[in-house]
């Protein structure tokens, strides 16, 4: 599967949701793929995508409020992995707020130096990071100062390994609390409710009833029910 899209056509789509069906079936993999086909293709399609083994993707890739994101140790792994670059090195300095710390690596082929911004305990302080209930940036933040500093390596400069996805640290620390209005949360029931009702059809009959309740603009339910239906039909 590596280099073609498990979405680009009829048949790899197929072939990628029966790879996904074994892998989801496996008790190695972490739980929120075990028996769950669509998670696992999703992970299938950013290991093709970066050239990762599947299994390292699942077991480093996290959705953190909805949006997925990688775990920092795998991002300093895939940016190493790339062979774009020489080992990623971090260099800490200053004193007080301005204490932080910028990754750097060497380009291979123009053994140019490259950067990261500066990431200081001032800037952490500022956006709230260290105040979060729980923070790590209180009890390790030169560990901290690192990973934030290697994401930031990795989306200038390798864009296309990290997918443009964020790490958890940085969906954690980002994290706004949103107040659902009653309307919404209806909608979200209605939603979970046909998706489950999807997911448990057992002929293509009783998958066509549900069609007519289908919010046409509803892009995660139609995908549920026409991957469904790929399963049904012969």
């Amino acid at each position: 599967m590596q280099d073609v899209s498990a979405f680009s056509a009829p048949a790899q789509f197929e072939h990628a949701q029966r790879v996904a069906k074994m892998l989801s079936s496996s008790d190695l993999v972490p739980k929120e793929y075990r028996g769950n086909i669509q998670n696992t293709l999703i992970a299938l399609e950013a290991a093709n995508r970066i050239g990762a083994s599947p299994l390292m993707v699942m077991q480093n890739l996290y959705v953190i409020h909805g949006r997925p994101s990688w775990s920092s140790s795998f991002i300093i792994a895939a940016i190493n992995s790339s062979k774009k670059f020489s080992p990623l090195r971090f260099k800490m300095g200053g004193e007080g707020d301005a204490y932080g710390c910028i990754a750097w690596a060497l380009e291979n082929g123009t053994n140019e130096r490259l950067e990261s911004p500066k990431i200081t305990m001032g800037m952490a302080k500022a956006e709230g990071w260290v105040t979060k209930t729980g923070s790590k940036w209180k009890t390790m933040p030169e560990l901290m100062l690192m990973y934030r500093a290697a994401s930031f390596f990795g989306r200038l400069y390798a864009p296309e390994v990290l997918m443009g996805m964020h790490s958890v640290e940085e969906i954690q620390d980002a994290e706004v609390v949103v107040t659902t209005t009653p309307k919404a949360s209806k909608a979200n029931k209605e939603n979970e409710r046909l998706t489950l009702l999807i997911n448990d059809a057992e002929t293509v009959e009783q998958l066509e009833a549900l069609k007519a309740h289908i919010d046409p603009t509803n892009e995660p339910v139609i995908e549920a029910y026409f991957s469904k239906l790929s399963t049904l039909k012969p």
